[in-house]
């Protein structure tokens, strides 16, 4: 390290990863949730000594890859708890010098969120760029032989508008067109959203 160039905390921090649906459970409904780790914040702080926790999906989701398909980037999914929960998880680990660190999923969206019920709704609509659409291949299949991560094709076909949409994982998880610069906006946009309400930073998902 140069002198006097100070390393970011995180180069040498522990990040400690939770899984809030079974973390901890506060209300008894059986699905862990933001104030169940409120209650563990002193065990984490105090006798796992970590730097930061990483939260895994707590956005609004159907829940069909559980919370990796979003459908607002700018909600807590309730069976987690509120946003006023989420405001006091801030708070209480601020108070114990923790760093929270949301999963971010920029790759895709669900196919529920707002953006791509738009995409999907005709050809002309201003978000249909937001996403990957294709037609078909001449024989009527897929635009190529691409494969999704969870196996079979990665393009699904969409019969009200007649093209394929990419989908790198589920199909209810159409992939988001980076090169569109208003995607990029729209996404940079979520971030500052966070950053704001006082997140530290972020895990990138498909990065």
């Amino acid at each position: 390290m140069v002198e006097g160039v100070i390393s970011p905390w995180w180069r040498k921090g522990v990040i400690y990863q939770i899984y809030p649906r079974s973390f901890q459970d506060s209300n008894g409904d059986g699905i862990g949730d933001l104030n169940g780790i409120r209650m563990r914040l002193d065990y984490i702080s105090e006798i796992l000594g970590v730097d930061a926790i990483w939260l895994s999906p707590i956005f609004l989701s159907p829940m069909k890859d559980f919370g990796y398909d979003v459908a607002d980037y700018c909600e807590v999914d309730p069976i987690f708890g509120t946003m006023l929960d989420f405001k006091a998880l801030l708070s209480d680990a601020d108070a114990r010098n923790l760093r929270v660190i949301l999963d971010l999923v920029p790759n895709h969206s669900s196919d529920q969120h707002p953006w791509f019920v738009e995409s999907s709704s005709s050809h002309d609509n201003p978000k249909r760029g937001w996403y990957v659409w294709r037609d078909a291949s001449p024989d009527g299949g897929p635009p190529n032989n691409w494969l999704s991560v969870f196996g079979g094709s990665a393009w699904q076909w969409h019969e009200p508008t007649t093209q394929y949409y990419l989908h790198s994982f589920l199909k209810e998880q159409p992939d988001l067109n980076w090169r569109n610069p208003h995607v990029e906006q729209a996404m940079f946009d979520v971030v500052r959203f966070w950053l704001e309400l006082g997140v530290d930073g972020f895990r990138v998902d498909v990065a």
